[in-house]
């Protein structure tokens, strides 16, 4: 029976993968084994990483908009529900932006949150 090589589809193959862990410690960045195993789950990382990475902008955002809120007398929850009922639709991250940047417009935005609470 004839010898099979190690050909270089292969190697092709196998180089890429090893290309992909280059910066990576040991023989993970070397055996062709251990390379591939942990790129495989360094992708599975980054791919929970990117959904992870929405939901810790969104509490960020609530963070900043609270600590911003409180200084006027008012709640996260109650300044939210005030704009709901006023018919302003601004996002939590345009929010968060106005706070930090434009308090005298956030200050507005705060007011008239609460003059339809209190309709």
């Amino acid at each position: 029976m004839a010898r099979v090589k190690f050909g270089k589809v292969t190697r092709a193959r196998r180089k890429r993968w090893i290309k992909r862990a280059k910066g990576y410690y040991g023989t993970k960045k070397s055996a062709y084994k251990k390379a591939h195993e942990q790129v495989v789950r360094s992708m599975a990382y980054a791919f929970v990483g990117r959904k992870l990475k929405k939901r810790d902008f969104r509490k960020l955002w609530i963070v900043r908009i609270n600590a911003a809120v409180r200084a006027y007398d008012m709640s996260y929850s109650r300044f939210m529900n005030g704009l709901k009922l006023a018919g302003i639709e601004i996002n939590r991250k345009m929010l968060s932006e106005l706070a930090i940047n434009e308090p005298k417009q956030f200050e507005a935005l705060v007011t008239m949150a609460k003059k339809a609470l209190t309709k």
